[in-house]
């Protein structure tokens, strides 16, 4: 097994660790001449070859007494030759546990250093003790002690206690965070990282373990299978609820996609070439497969997601829980945080009568305070809900949608919405040591998001969206339909009424609410777009538009675009997604636009937005441009109106000003940078011509983009790359797994029209007028080149 890197301190350490003078007969001989020798050497060059001086039992206990003192061992080498000899196969291990009590400070000491905000950055740090003791193989020795029981064949096994459990995981720990490479190392032991999950099922020992399988999980480079775990369903069975959102830590890491960058950033190319190579479900999907087969796993994550503080099983077990997170730690900064905050909340309800706090008369000493149990309650369903979040987005998407459907998960979260998900921020919120309550990591934070994060992987192009309402807000729809006098959308005739939210509002109605109300600089204010908006998505619902158009949503997200001019692209990006699926097609929302954007002033300031970067706001010029082919082709008196008043409307009827468009959003991609973020305006950009082929116009427009071609003095760079694009677009979206539904949707064209349309644009007959090679001039032609990526 290969040696500890000198990362985590072993370049500072190693000049003090040297020892001159012979080990032994054997070792130090050079040319059968003895010489000086570093132990540290020997250990290293033993450690990766698997020859020679394996371990410091190996050492002479004189020779560690002699060099203990001048290199700075704290007497570990010691200490591990003598629990080496107390732990040998035949041993009661009684006197192991003496050892590590006086091993475990020591590597504590310099644990608490590392995970303090006080820390110096890891070139300046040092961490002697546990370096020391991962060289002298006390890392590879408690894995041998811990694994022992399962390794003997005798028939009366080694009985190990549960504090010699906890404190050989306590030290293992320590070691990995302050010493580089020991987790790696770990990492590759697949048969160590199984039993760890074997040890789960021990309350007394169950953080302890859960915590080191994270750390090693999340270094691993292969992926674990879940299936590999003994008894899996048994095992997640046996979990109390704590240990089962605690356990989540965990299954987060082995249900998530392997981080190969952002996703947004990653080149589709890349991806393409990537899904090439892997054909059948990556070990993501096999082990979401996995979780969705064990019996009532789902049922209790939707309990877990939505029980009130109230219900929580007491204040015993989480005293205890932090108490072994203190002993855990050895980390005074834990207690100091919750004794602050105890500290707060008594002089609180020492102010307010007894009706008003359930805590004035009682003692912080055998009371937990409310905001921990609070804080208790976020850090679990944080776990949760990106489990939930997960599963959702996953291949099963349709048997988690009908599992969190029945067991009530979106009512249950509505309940929660004020009083904890969304609540008010007090003086003694808890926060996590180094952070404050505003920092995007802080528990209350983290909640808030990934909250937002389920209601739009939950909201998005599914039908149990209408979940989010109550009773009388699906009334509301089914009138607004009504007067309309438009057919009633399926999907809310067909919604179970027993499972939609209670109370007053609905969880969409409370999200509106808070979203109005949300500061400037606040960043929720993405998410809270992104979620809105995957409501509207997939067939346009006039209906669904009305509901929140009722409710002062476009106003709201036209303040923030013009008034507050809103500088961060990607609320910006999530904004004008939003107003582009709200205004769709919907005449009353154009109208209600030109009364908010009432003079040229604000109207300029919103196309200075739009044109700032077309990457962020194409989907709302697309809105804008299938929405006046549209009503361009209706007779009603109203949306004549409409049309000769509307700013907006008469700015893109311009044909001078579609063209622009088009050329910009052609201009600004290849197909080398497309991304799952950009490759919109490509779509963009064939919205355009294909409502000009409609017109029988594609020929003009192609013949106007080899005009502003050699406008710009440099002919075909725009056709050329608009070739390939379509090429790429072809091989992208006519592959036999791609869902070709979200393109209809959004635009209301058939795919069958997309695909003809790219096929006569990309027609090699230079002779037709509808083929882009009869616009570019032979001498500039550049089609034919091969854009897979090397």
């Amino acid at each position: 097994m290969a040696a500890a890197a000198t990362g985590g301190g072993g370049g500072t350490v190693a000049p003090a660790l040297t020892a001159m003078g012979p080990v032994s007969g054997r070792l130090g001989r050079r040319g059968g001449r003895r010489g000086p020798v570093n132990i540290l050497a020997q250990l290293r060059q033993a450690q990766l070859s698997g020859r020679g001086l394996t371990r410091g039992s190996q050492i002479t206990e004189a020779l560690l007494k002699e060099r203990d003192r001048q290199a700075k061992w704290n007497g570990i080498p010691l200490l591990l030759q003598k629990l080496y000899e107390n732990s040998h196969p035949n041993s009661d291990l009684s006197q192991c546990q003496g050892i590590l009590k006086e091993i475990s400070p020591l590597l504590s000491m310099e644990a608490m250093v590392f995970v303090t905000e006080e820390r110096k950055t890891a070139q300046e740090s040092t961490f002697p003790n546990t370096y020391t003791f991962d060289l002298f193989g006390g890392v590879d020795l408690l894995v041998e002690i811990l694994m022992r029981p399962t390794l003997i064949t005798q028939k009366k096994k080694q009985k190990i206690s549960d504090d010699l459990i906890k404190d050989c995981l306590s030290i293992l720990y320590n070691t990995c965070i302050c010493t580089e490479g020991v987790t790696k190392r770990l990492a590759e032991r697949n048969d160590f990282v199984l039993f760890l999950f074997t040890l789960t099922t021990n309350k007394k020992t169950f953080l302890q373990t859960a915590t080191l399988i994270e750390d090693i999980l999340g270094v691993k480079k292969e992926m674990i299978q879940l299936e590999d775990i003994p008894n899996l369903s048994s095992l997640v069975s046996s979990f109390d609820q704590q240990q089962l959102a605690n356990f989540c830590r965990i299954l987060a890491v082995t249900i998530s996609e392997l981080d190969t960058g952002s996703d947004d950033k990653h080149t589709l190319l890349a991806k393409n070439a990537q899904q090439k190579k892997n054909l059948g479900p990556s070990r993501a999907e096999i082990n979401q497969a996995t979780l969705l087969n064990i019996p009532g796993f789902i049922e209790r994550l939707c309990k877990l997601a939505t029980r009130k503080v109230s219900e929580t099983t007491g204040t015993s077990n989480f005293l205890q829980e932090l108490e072994e997170w203190y002993t855990w730690l050895d980390n005074a900064l834990v207690l100091d945080a919750l004794m602050r905050v105890a500290d707060e909340e008594t002089e609180q309800s020492s102010t307010e009568s007894s009706d008003e706090s359930g805590f004035a008369t009682t003692s912080t000493t055998n009371q937990l305070p409310q905001s921990m149990k609070i804080m208790h309650e976020i850090m679990y369903k944080l776990e949760v809900l990106y489990v939930l979040c997960v599963l959702l987005m996953g291949r099963q998407r349709n048997q988690v949608h009908k599992m969190i459907a029945e067991f009530r998960l979106i009512p249950g979260l509505n309940n929660l919405f004020d009083k904890l998900i969304w609540r008010k921020h007090s003086s003694s919120t808890l926060v996590l040591h180094g952070h404050n309550q505003n920092c995007d990591c802080s528990p209350d934070i983290t909640l808030k998001i990934q909250f937002l994060r389920l209601l739009q992987s939950f909201s998005d192009h599914h039908e149990n969206k209408y979940l989010l309402l109550n009773s009388q807000e699906l009334n509301e729809l089914s009138a607004i339909s009504l007067k309309a006098n438009i057919p009633e959308v399926e999907a809310v005739v067909n919604t179970d009424r027993s499972l939609v939210c209670d109370g007053k509002r609905g969880l969409l109605t409370r999200l509106l609410q808070v979203m109005k109300k949300e500061p400037a600089e606040s960043s929720f204010r993405f998410w809270q777009a992104r979620a809105v908006e995957s409501f509207l998505r997939g067939a346009t619902s006039y209906a669904d538009q009305m509901f929140l158009l009722k409710r002062g949503l476009l106003e709201h997200i036209l303040y923030c675009i013009v008034d507050s001019e809103c500088k961060s692209r990607d609320v910006l990006q999530s904004y004008f997604d939003l107003l582009g699926e709200l205004m769709k097609f919907n005449i009353d929302a154009f109208k209600r636009f030109n009364k908010y954007i009432n003079t040229d002033e604000k109207f300029q300031i919103f196309l200075n937005q739009i044109n700032s970067s077309l990457v962020d706001s194409n989907m709302l010029v697309r809105c804008i441009t299938l929405s006046l082919d549209r009503f361009e082709s209706q007779s009603d008196i109203k949306v004549a109106e409409v049309l000769s008043e509307c700013r907006l409307l008469s700015y893109m009827s311009q044909m001078s000003m579609r063209m622009s468009f088009l050329f910009r959003l052609i201009n600004i991609i290849h197909v080398q940078t497309l991304t799952q973020e950009n490759v919109s305006c490509l779509n963009t950009s064939l919205v355009i011509l294909m409502l000009a082929r409609r017109k029988e116009k594609l020929p003009f427009y192609l013949h106007t983009l080899q005009e502003m071609e050699y406008t710009q003095k440099y002919p075909g760079f725009i056709l050329n790359n608009f070739h390939s694009l379509l090429r790429f677009w072809q091989q992208h979206y006519l592959n036999k797994d791609k869902d070709s539904t979200c393109l209809e949707n959004s635009s209301c064209i058939s795919f069958s029209y997309w695909k003809e349309t790219v096929s006569i644009l990309l027609s090699p007959d230079r002779t037709s007028p509808c083929a882009i090679v009869s616009y570019i001039d032979e001498a500039y032609m550049d089609i034919d080149r091969d854009f897979a990526e090397e």
